[in-house]
Formats: structure tokens, C-alpha cells, sequence
């Protein structure tokens, strides 16, 4: 895909971020979930279990989207609520499944985007992989401070 006449860098960049976004809503769609729970499985599943509360921050939930939210993946089968090892009266949410059709949902866009990045060379990807990392900390960041 080659950069529109005329656009700017960060035109192209509001088209990337777009783009994301869309996939990411219609991967929930397929998949039976809103937008907010996948994501909040996806956060789960790479931070392990956590409480409600810092579920919630995460997500940029109150406190009661955040227990519905928690009901919802738990009814669903996805997570579940325990007590908190360190601290017996405090609860934890862990992930314990994900829907079963959401690695299928997702391995076209995997399969491209892999294609893209090996067409890269092995300088050239850790340059993306060390953007990767350094942008998803600068979104939290920013993240926490709009909220």
C-alpha cells in the first residue's frame, strides 16, 4: 500500500490507528463480544489476574460498567472472580478461557500483517518491535491522563 498524494505523516498514521480500531470492533462483533470486553479479556490475558478495581482502570470504566463488564465474561465462561491470595479479602479476576473462535477470527489479519513485517529486515523489525513497545506505554500513559 503506498502513502496517498499529498498526505502527511500523520495522515497516514490517524489511517493506521483507524484501521486498528475497526478491526478491533469487528473482531468483537464475530466473536459475540463488545468491543469494551474483548479488550478487557485482552488486558487480563496479558497482565494475569488483577482486582476489579484495577480492571477498571485499565479499561477506563466506573466501578459499575467495570462489575457488569465482570459479569458478562464470567457468565460467558471466559473469567472468573477469586479471592485475592496475598490479601484473602480482596477479589481478583483471572481469565481462565477465550471464545473458541477467536484466534480463527483473527488469523487472517495475523497472516497479512506477519507478511508485512517479514518483508522487513532483522534491524528494520527492531525498530518496529521497540516502537511497538515504546507507543503501547506512551497510549496507557496518555490514556490514564484523559480519564
Amino acid at each position: 500500500m503506498s502513502i496517498p498524494a499529498g498526505a502527511h505523516g500523520h495522515d497516514v498514521y490517524r489511517r493506521y490507528l483507524s484501521a486498528v480500531v475497526l478491526y478491533a470492533l469487528a473482531g468483537a462483533r464475530a466473536v459475540g463480544l463488545g468491543a469494551t470486553d474483548l479488550q478487557a479479556l485482552n488486558i487480563l490475558e496479558l497482565n494475569g489476574a488483577m482486582t476489579p478495581g484495577e480492571l477498571s482502570t485499565r479499561t477506563g470504566l466506573t466501578t459499575g460498567p467495570t462489575t457488569r463488564l465482570i459479569d458478562r465474561l464470567e457468565a460467558a465462561g471466559y473469567v472468573r472472580r477469586g479471592s485475592d491470595p496475598g490479601d484473602r479479602r480482596k477479589v481478583i479476576v483471572e481469565p481462565i478461557d477465550r471464545p473458541a473462535d477467536l484466534d480463527e477470527t483473527l488469523v487472517s489479519v495475523r497472516k497479512a500483517v506477519g507478511e508485512i513485517i517479514g518483508g522487513y529486515t532483522p534491524e528494520q523489525r527492531e525498530v518496529l518491535f521497540d516502537y511497538f513497545a515504546r507507543a503501547a506505554e506512551a497510549f496507557q500513559v496518555a490514556a490514564e491522563q484523559v480519564d
